[in-house]
């Protein structure tokens, strides 16, 4: 066939498919008149119509491709159901915000705050559906104000991302005039080798998120951000040095908060947190607990009481739902080896990684 004829087969079935998406859209139109008030997003039928696509997918398109438009339409029903309004560490350029566009799509009303306790409230108080905060990074571990967040809130995580990073040192200024260097604590942590190897004299001062960081390097001459290229190109910034991480595969853990958890997909986790009382073996005794009860644990942090002196918060995640007979029974077990235990969320296991810049 010649080029053109190739071209009007490509016009032909660029018609055939808007055709059949609206045909698509037309049904979800349908399914929610019949939920009715119900959830709009529901992550346990995310996760089996993606890997439905993926399984289907004979190529030659790759699976991320598929997955990705498969998302935007996503987005796009939940637009046709009722907008979705989601919650993310602001301003826009950050890289909760490329983590929220990248599960939600472009379809759905996005709402930055200042900091990730108002993401919980926000969604506590039903301003917005869902909220998405960072909870962990491969290289600098567990992100301080969303575990304490989750001690004093009752919302339940829904959904998880996970989502590579790559740090950029932007600025206005060349590189040996940079006095001051902002970004999040948690960035720092990352980037800790490479800045004590480039700078000397700079101070580097901690901001609520890396788009803010961007924000204030833009108004001063001599200072320099570390964020991601999405907040350079936003706020007018030169990316000076690209990809300043310590550690290459540099992955950040995003969960999607709601006021109701999912409902069990085959292949899920649940979040839990516990207190134990202040002895010897303590811990060691409740971790027994999930060994004998055979529940696989994939991980645990920990954060200090505010109200108790030497009391701690232990933060697990383990596989199964917690509707799982195995999970119940064990859940049963764990709480007599506890001051207190709260079930945090059950939710799909995710091991896709979102693509970022």
């Amino acid at each position: 066939m010649s080029l053109e004829e190739l071209r009007n087969k490509i016009d032909e079935i660029d018609t055939k498919l808007v055709e059949l998406l609206n045909a698509r859209a037309q049904v979800v139109v349908e399914v929610g008149k019949l939920k009715g008030d119900g959830p709009i997003y529901i992550p346990e039928r995310e996760k089996k119509v993606l890997a439905k696509i993926a399984a289907s997918n004979k190529g030659p398109l790759p699976d991320k491709t598929l997955l990705a438009i498969w998302r935007e339409l996503m987005s796009g029903s939940f637009f046709l159901e009722r907008p979705l309004r989601i919650s993310y560490l602001g301003p826009a350029g950050s890289f909760s915000h490329t983590a929220a566009i990248r599960k939600f799509g472009q379809s759905v009303e996005y709402e930055a705050v200042t900091d990730i306790r108002s993401i919980f409230d926000e969604v506590a108080k039903g301003h917005c559906d869902l909220g998405v905060v960072p909870v962990e990074n491969s290289a600098g571990g567990g992100v301080i104000e969303t575990l304490d967040a989750f001690v004093d809130s009752n919302v339940m995580i829904c959904a998880e991302v996970y989502m590579p990073i790559h740090h950029n040192l932007m600025a206005n200024c060349s590189l040996d005039e940079v006095d001051k260097v902002y970004s999040k604590p948690e960035v720092f942590a990352q980037c800790r080798n490479w800045l004590s190897q480039t700078f000397k004299d700079a101070t580097t001062i901690p901001t609520a998120s890396t788009a803010r960081a961007a924000q204030l390097a833009k108004d001063e001459p001599l200072s320099a951000a570390i964020g991601s290229d999405i907040a350079a190109e936003l706020y007018g910034l030169n990316i000076i040095c690209e990809n300043v991480e310590d550690i290459a595969n540099n992955i950040t853990r995003f969960l999607i908060i709601s006021k109701q958890d999912a409902k069990p997909s085959g292949d899920d986790k649940t979040a839990i947190l516990f207190s134990t009382s202040h002895k010897a073996g303590a811990l060691a005794e409740v971790l027994m607990v999930f060994k004998n009860r055979g529940v696989n644990l994939t991980n645990i942090e920990s954060r200090p009481s505010r109200t108790r002196q030497w009391e701690y918060f232990f933060f697990v995640d383990c596989i199964g739902h917690r509707t799982d007979e195995k999970v119940v029974d064990c859940f049963e077990d764990v709480r007599r080896h506890c001051l207190q235990l709260s079930v945090l969320g059950s939710f799909p296991k995710n091991d896709e990684l979102m693509e970022a810049k």
